[in-house]
């Protein structure tokens, strides 16, 4: 009986995290599809729609990178559930008002104040379901929770598309509302619980700026960096990159974002399936990543692409960089357990934050290069970085998380 209630319990927590991550895809992808429509509303000119939105999707990033931070260091004092319950809150709220926005400064308000509270969403939940799991399964669990979750790139391009953009934002909140409710039952992971009670820091994000700590954490960001520059900028800037390689049709930057997260979703499955069927987490990573820089190069050294065949590709894009569940499964498997959370939280918000660093390179070397060559070079950059940041990394498959950092 104990065993079917603990069972039970855990697929409560897998569903309710996978739903949570759902929606903070949701939203985080939201603003890249309906950009263009939202800011041609509110008055932007049609030859300053790119920068616009590359400045506002830099404060929603710089929003992430610091709830990252805010969100990890609670989540290891206060505990998973926490973070689970006021991140959702924060961008719930956030979103809502998103939809009242009537400036350029009020936009880029709230799209900080939303990369605040999204930060949270995801390290909460794959500490929980990483923690609550035998190490030998706890594989699957995350493999579940970014596999679903990701499909809310899909709901946020149909929302977009088929509604008006105010109406889009709306909904994002009511389904943060909604999933706010069902969270009432997940329970705290046992590992935090008994962490709560040793005389350790917790929570303590100076800890990672021992020599051994930072250089594990930073590489920890860098393996999943090429992923935000393939749809942040690749895909993010569609329309221009398809000007410039003379595609026959309009590439369609929202249709492309929507292609990539159903791959991004297969991908997902598919990496978190093979890390666990071949034990490794680091070849698995290394196969996808080489695929990855090689869809890029595909991209940008043909041309005459039509939109349907640069959305297949963008599902290939998706496929090859869906390592990204095994990128966060590494993160939360490298630190003890007084760690963990911060780790875990802000990592992928730290992926996500690159794009800032990322695009500025983008948009330097676009005035010098040309648009093609920028890209060319950024992804020899950001690939040959996670290369050596992989090559750096422990192996961690079947590590058990019962540890601490002293």
């Amino acid at each position: 009986m104990n065993a079917l209630k603990q069972n039970k319990n855990l697929f409560f927590l897998i569903l309710v995290a996978s739903l949570g991550y759902f929606v903070d895809i949701y939203d985080l992808l939201l603003f890249l599809i309906i950009k263009n429509k939202s800011l041609t509303s509110l008055g932007v000119s049609p030859d300053k729609l790119t920068d616009t939105g590359f400045n506002l999707m830099n404060w929603q990033m710089a929003g992430l990178l610091i709830g990252g931070i805010l969100w990890g260091i609670l989540g290891d004092k206060k505990g998973r559930l926490s973070v689970l319950f006021g991140s959702i809150l924060m961008y719930s709220i956030a979103n809502i008002a998103n939809g009242f926005v009537t400036s350029i400064p009020m936009y880029a308000f709230f799209r900080f104040i939303a990369g605040v509270g999204l930060a949270g969403e995801l390290g909460a939940g794959i500490t929980l379901v990483s923690e609550s799991m035998s190490k030998e399964k706890r594989g699957y669990g995350t493999m579940l929770v970014a596999g679903i979750g990701l499909m809310g790139a899909v709901a946020a391009y149909l929302v977009g598309d088929f509604f008006e953009w105010r109406t889009a934002f709306f909904v994002g909140g009511g389904l943060g509302i909604i999933l706010l409710l069902l969270r009432i039952g997940v329970f705290e992971s046992g590992l935090f619980e008994n962490m709560a009670k040793k005389d350790v820091s917790k929570g303590n994000f100076l800890m990672l700026f021992t020599r051994k700590r930072f250089f594990k954490y930073l590489n920890c960001i860098l393996i999943a960096v090429p992923l935000w520059f393939v749809v942040g900028i690749l895909v993010g800037a569609a329309p221009d990159f398809g000007k410039a390689l003379h595609a026959k049709d309009v590439l369609d930057n929202g249709k492309g974002v929507m292609f990539t997260y159903i791959g991004i979703s297969l991908g997902d499955f598919l990496a978190g399936a093979l890390s666990q069927i071949f034990k490794n987490r680091k070849k698995i990573v290394f196969v996808f990543l080489t695929l990855t820089f090689l869809s890029i190069m595909f991209f940008l050294f043909n041309t005459g692409w039509t939109a349907t065949n640069f959305y297949v590709l963008c599902v290939f894009f998706g496929i090859f960089t869906g390592y990204w569940v095994v990128f966060v499964t590494i993160s939360a498997e490298q630190f003890g357990t007084n760690l963990r959370a911060t780790v875990t939280t802000s990592v992928p918000n730290m992926v996500r934050g690159s794009l800032i660093l990322v695009s500025m390179l983008f948009q330097w070397l676009r005035g010098n290069l040309g648009i093609i060559n920028a890209a060319v070079c950024v992804a020899i950059i950001t690939v040959g970085l996670a290369y050596i940041a992989l090559y750096n990394l422990d192996e961690t498959f079947g590590r058990d998380l019962n540890f601490v950092e002293e």
